[in-house]
């Protein structure tokens, strides 16, 4: 039995899961901080550091309310509709406290890595991408006026992938423990207060429609991935008119 961020596996699962790779590029992968996934985690521990920076004096207060660019990249759906798209992505950078990023950095180390092993780094770049602009259109969908920042809807689509790549691998969904952990995050969504429940639905479901895709046998790599970015045009310009045009007030 192999050790696994999402429970116990069978050796055997474990290598129907992932593709022959070179030794060269397992060491490169077994990495994390010389990885996308570790790009990621620096990325957004970096911009959470530069938001400490600017806030100067007022950085103590900021470890706890957050970083002081939420107002230029949170998603916000009147400034989307203004022209500001960018906060399509940039909120998936930012985050409301320290404890707001460290639990998303800890489920990004932890999902990251066995998906972007499985997919290597071209997909699994894609894959986050299509995660982000699904998770924002699925928070325009719901809390178009309400402030949103955070990785987690992209972390949600890693936990869509990651299902669909077990179950295309033939790996029991349940005694992997990656159902368990799907089902144990979306009751956090719907329990928690203060958490964007259209972000995480919508990065769930982007991850699904992704996975489906990227772990398609029969699909060549190139096209996977051509097919994936297409998911992301499409979402980001979905939510491009879903801020223009609120469904809800």
């Amino acid at each position: 039995m192999v050790p696994a961020p999402v429970g116990v596996q069978c050796v055997e699962c474990v290598r129907r899961l992932r593709p022959p790779v070179s030794a060269g590029r397992q060491v490169r992968l077994a990495t994390t901080w010389f990885s996308v996934t570790g790009i990621l985690v620096a990325a957004n521990v970096g911009v959470w550091v530069l938001g400490l920076v600017l806030a100067g004096p007022a950085a103590p207060r900021a470890l706890m309310s957050g970083s002081p660019l939420a107002p230029v990249g949170a998603l916000f759906g009147p400034s989307v509709a203004a022209g500001e798209w960018w906060r399509l992505f940039t909120a998936g950078f930012l985050h409301s406290g320290l404890l707001h990023l460290g639990l998303n950095m800890v489920g990004l180390y932890i999902l990251g890595p066995p998906v972007e092993q499985a997919l290597g780094r071209l997909r699994f770049s894609a894959l986050y991408l299509a995660g982000l602009a699904a998770s924002s259109l699925g928070a325009l969908l719901i809390s178009p006026t309400v402030p949103t920042v955070g990785a987690s809807g992209a972390i949600f689509a890693l936990m869509g992938a990651l299902l669909l790549g077990q179950r295309a691998a033939g790996i029991d969904l349940r005694s992997s423990g990656i159902l368990g952990l799907v089902v144990a995050n979306l009751i956090f969504t719907f329990v928690v207060p203060g958490i964007a429940i259209g972000g995480h639905l919508g990065g769930l479901a982007g991850g699904l429609l992704a996975g489906a895709v990227l772990f398609r046998p029969q699909l060549q790599p190139a096209l996977s991935t051509l097919a994936c970015l297409g998911l992301a045009a499409a979402c980001t310009a979905a939510g491009l008119w879903a801020a223009a045009h609120p469904l809800v007030g």
